[in-house]
């Protein structure tokens, strides 16, 4: 559901979203749900007690700050990065890290209980990518409808995901 909800403010904050946009987000949240799937299996236990304390602040000061970029630039857009597209670069790859990272626990859990992870990590990677087209193609049409406003809304999406991810985690 993070993939959706990513995708969804991403496309909303773009306004035109081409084919490259597309696939681009699609294929790597996909991709990194099933590499992160697969690397927290590898990882076993290692990987669990590092990432224990991390992964949830990791995913949170992601989507904090590229949600904080885009209200920030809806408001300045004299002050924009011409171009800017969160479907490339290093916002991708924090974008894909961040929706991904609790994959990595998932792994870790396959691995501990010795049950194999390629099939899950197939199926969990392509999941992904469904919901982040759909998200995508819900997004790209809510922000036709809210012209200006759909970047705001998107990047406070991001915030809002980031904070309950971290609330979720400070809670248990």
């Amino acid at each position: 559901m993070d993939a959706f909800a990513v995708g969804a403010a991403v496309a909303a904050g773009l306004g035109v979203i081409t084919f490259r946009h597309t696939f681009r987000l699609t294929w790597h949240f996909g991709l990194f749900q099933w590499m992160m799937t697969v690397i927290g299996w590898y990882g076993g236990e290692g990987i669990s007690r590092f990432m224990s304390g991390l992964n949830h602040w990791i995913a949170f000061g992601l989507l904090v700050a590229l949600g904080a970029k885009m209200l920030y630039e809806s408001s300045h857009p004299e002050e924009r990065a011409e171009g800017f597209d969160p479907t490339r670069g290093w916002s991708l790859v924090g974008l894909s890290v961040a929706t991904s990272i609790d994959a990595l626990a998932v792994g870790v859990t396959f691995s501990l209980v010795g049950m194999s992870v390629w099939m899950p990590a197939l199926v969990i990677g392509i999941a992904a990518l469904l919901m982040t087209f759909v998200g995508m193609r819900l997004g790209r049409t809510a922000g036709a409808h809210l012209g200006g406003w759909a970047e705001r809304i998107g990047g406070g999406v991001l915030i809002v995901i980031g904070v309950r991810i971290l609330v979720d985690h400070l809670s248990q």
